[in-house]
């Protein structure tokens, strides 16, 4: 019979001539580790406390005391391209995943997602018996699916993970996160003090209580990947205030405090220096007395923010050990790049004024400072702190110079590492993670994983150094890219060039360092040794072609950066109450012309709330109902602007409709109607496209941050929505005479 095939007992007609058969569990080799990964975010290789820091980070001091600090490790420049390195063992320009998962040019290359011929450690290890959750930041499927609509092939459920809670892109609030649990979008608890690193913990906690309870010798694979430290830096106030003062006297005594540590515990030779001063970062005795107000307060915000992070990962420690699995865990703890230059020279009191191309002056976020990591801020550092998180290294995240690749890894195994607090100095990278698992737990490679044939394994396992720190480095070659910005070392060597985006990548200039002797790149020996140089730029170009590198794409070219979201090209969208779209699948409406109709019906006229919200406090903009009122609300990074409807709206069925044309530069008419009746207008400014942090649009209520200061969220709409119309229009200024009717016929 079909559903007998793989029946190894014998089938009669009952049960009692029949004997019975049950496959064999599939289970792990004897003394095989669970494992744990714990990643950080943009947290630069001298920003723990183990490697030199001054913030305090006890607990993964104490884990690198029970185990081993790589001094040597490096990573991709950018997030979603380490964790695909990370989890699946491979290059991430061979498996799609060149640069953000929100990239995507149409070459296999920045697809955005991982390819199925490159299974993560999840999925290689749940066939063999590991049961696997994956929490906190995912950022490995393309922006186009994390709708509701998916596709959900390459969300964490699908991707090999039993249990996912956490979040699909880069980044979010700490305090009022984006969240998804399973494959279903929902609200973070609204307890107070809510802080979503917490949050993540208190989720693996419980799942490994569960799970002990229900199996307690299961192994499981257990990947953590916090929001922090990566902007924005929310931590609570006494995490933040424990440092008020620690960093007066400003990044360049950092710097060398910080050194003077690395070559004392051993991570650098006893005679290293420090890399020059990155561009564009003021020596801090050149400030004046309100930057460095300023400059300090970001910085004791940061360090709160990571020290709040390491008291969470101690908590998970403290389970582990509680619940007896402490000796048999496998624990690497890892940064995903190096420390951020994403706050610009002076920092910023919102992010996304970075990405939008808006500069922040000192008094700018000296206006805001009490905000800082608190919910009213969406705050990241200035670029010298950046440079300081880095010491030695040059620059940073984004970049493939050693500020931006080399990462801080902790390994402990308290059963199967012989060895406390030791220093590997071996080279590795992200790509070798997974070979050095699959050796600890003895399992093998598959070469086909649901069907599809699956590429080789590009890493080569560290475990070697374990228990030998004079082992010579069994890696040769690793290449790197990011943007254009190119590198590679070989054996022992780097070279390593900064790409100018729209340059000749011919006829830029490449460095040559001798890493074994000067790890913090400041003798470039280019001119000296020409014709090593020259045959690493050629290897550079063969690597590039072998793991699928090209076509170098540094955003300047027809694609630009590739931002694909499912309804980026509709002109037209019917929503109805309770829809939410991801930022990067929402219509785009600001700086551009567009319409927003709600057919609504509510009993009595004291209903009020959200008809359509998308963003939030640092940057969207609202419809909604207050007072039997319209209004039309936009935030700018924090700062509102609001226009208001005279006209009363009646109880009942009712069509509530706002115009909004572009009429100047950065200014809008907004045009209120009730039943088609005219119901009064105004002017909003500033009105011009830009990035925001990422808040979902939704229909009905504004269930994150609120977009205006007016309301409370979430706001929701208390009558019902029948339907729900945004039509867009062009970004084309208009007479203010012109009316939407008439855009709507020529478009």
């Amino acid at each position: 019979m079909e559903n007998a095939r793989n029946f190894a007992g014998k089938i009669g007609r009952t049960v009692h001539d029949s004997e019975p058969w049950w496959p064999e569990e599939t289970r792990p080799r004897d003394g095989a580790p669970s494992v744990v990964f714990v990643v950080l975010d943009d947290v630069g290789w001298a920003q723990l406390g183990c490697y030199g820091s001054e913030i305090e980070t006890p607990a993964l001091d104490g884990l690198a005391a029970s185990g081993l600090r790589y001094s040597n490790f490096h990573v991709t420049s950018l997030c979603s391209p380490t964790r695909i390195c990370l989890l699946t063992g491979r290059n991430h320009h061979s498996v799609g995943m060149s640069r953000i998962a929100e990239m995507d040019n149409g070459f296999p290359n920045t697809r955005g997602y991982g390819a199925r011929e490159a299974a993560n450690l999840a999925e290689i290890l749940r066939p063999h018996g590991y049961r696997t959750m994956a929490l906190g930041k995912w950022h490995l499927v393309s922006s186009s699916a994390t709708g509701p609509a998916g596709p959900y092939d390459h969300w964490p459920l699908q991707r090999g993970f039993d249990r996912f809670y956490g979040f699909l892109g880069g980044e979010t609030n700490q305090w009022n996160p984006e969240l998804v649990l399973g494959n279903e979008r929902v609200d973070a608890p609204s307890r107070e003090g809510y802080h979503l690193s917490e949050d993540l913990v208190d989720h693996a906690v419980t799942w490994l209580r569960q799970l002990v309870s229900a199996s307690p010798d299961a192994p499981f694979f257990l990947y953590l990947a916090f929001g922090a430290a990566h902007a924005p830096h929310h931590a609570p106030r006494p995490y933040i205030d424990k440092y008020r003062g620690r960093f007066d006297d400003g990044w360049d005594a950092v710097r060398e405090r910080v050194l003077a540590r690395q070559r004392a515990s051993g991570l650098l030779p006893a005679d290293q220096e420090l890399s020059p001063r990155n561009p564009g970062v003021l020596p801090w005795a050149d400030l004046d007395a309100p930057a460095r107000r300023v400059f300090g307060r970001m910085q004791e915000v940061f360090a709160g923010f990571l020290e709040h992070t390491d008291a969470q990962v101690g908590r998970l420690l403290a389970e582990l050990e509680a619940l007896g699995r402490r000796e048999d865990t496998l624990v690497v703890a890892l940064s995903d790049n190096g420390a951020s230059q994403e706050g610009g020279p002076n920092g910023t009191y919102d992010e996304m004024r970075f990405f939008s191309g808006l500069p922040t002056s000192v008094e700018e976020n000296a206006l805001r400072l009490d905000d800082f990591g608190s919910p009213l801020a969406y705050n990241h550092y200035p670029l010298g702190w950046a440079m300081a998180g880095n010491t030695p290294f040059k620059r940073y995240k984004q970049n493939t110079h050693s500020g931006g690749i080399r990462a801080p890894l902790i390994v402990s195994w308290p059963r199967g590492i012989p060895v406390r607090g030791e220093v590997r100095a071996q080279f590795h990278h992200a790509i070798d993670v997974v070979p050095t698992v699959l050796e600890t737990v003895a399992v093998e490679a598959p070469s086909s994983v649901h069907g599809l044939e699956q590429m080789p394994l590009h890493g080569t396992s560290f475990a070697y150094t374990f228990a030998d720190a004079a082992a010579p480095t069994r890696k040769e070659t690793q290449y790197f890219e990011m943007f254009g910005h190119r590198g590679v070392w070989d054996h022992g060597w780097k070279a390593v060039t900064f790409h100018v985006p729209g340059a000749d990548y011919d006829a830029e200039t490449w460095e040559l360092y001798d890493l074994e002797n000067d790890p913090a790149e400041r003798n470039d020996l280019a001119a000296a040794e020409p014709a090593r140089l020259r045959a690493l730029i050629d290897l550079w170009w063969r690597e590039a072609e072998r793991y699928g590198v090209l076509p170098l794409d540094d955003g300047t070219g027809a694609h630009g950066f590739g931002w694909r979201g499912a309804g980026k090209r509709r002109r037209r969208f019917v929503l109805r109450q309770g829809a939410v779209l991801p930022a990067t699948s929402a219509p785009t409406v600001r700086g551009r012309s567009h319409r927003i109709t709600a057919r609504v019906h509510r009993e009595r006229v004291d209903i009020e709330g959200v008809l359509v919200a998308s963003g939030g406090r640092f940057g969207g903009w609202a419809f909604y109902v207050l007072g039997n009122r319209l209004h039309y609300a936009g935030s700018w990074f924090g700062d509102h602007v609001r226009t208001s409807s005279p006209l009363a709206i009646p109880a009942g069925a009712s069509t509530l409709r706002v115009d909004v044309t572009r009429v100047g530069k950065d200014e809008a008419l907004v045009r209120f109607f009730v039943d088609d009746a005219p119901g009064g207008e105004g002017r909003i400014a500033p009105f011009r496209p830009a990035i925001f942090a990422s808040e979902p649009l939704e229909v009905g209520r504004d269930g994150m941050t609120p977009v205006d200061d007016a309301y409370d969220a979430p706001f929701a709409f208390g009558g019902r929505i029948d339907e729900l119309v945004i039509d867009l229009f062009g970004r084309e200024v208009v007479d203010p005479a012109a009316v939407l009717d008439e855009l709507m016929r020529t478009q």
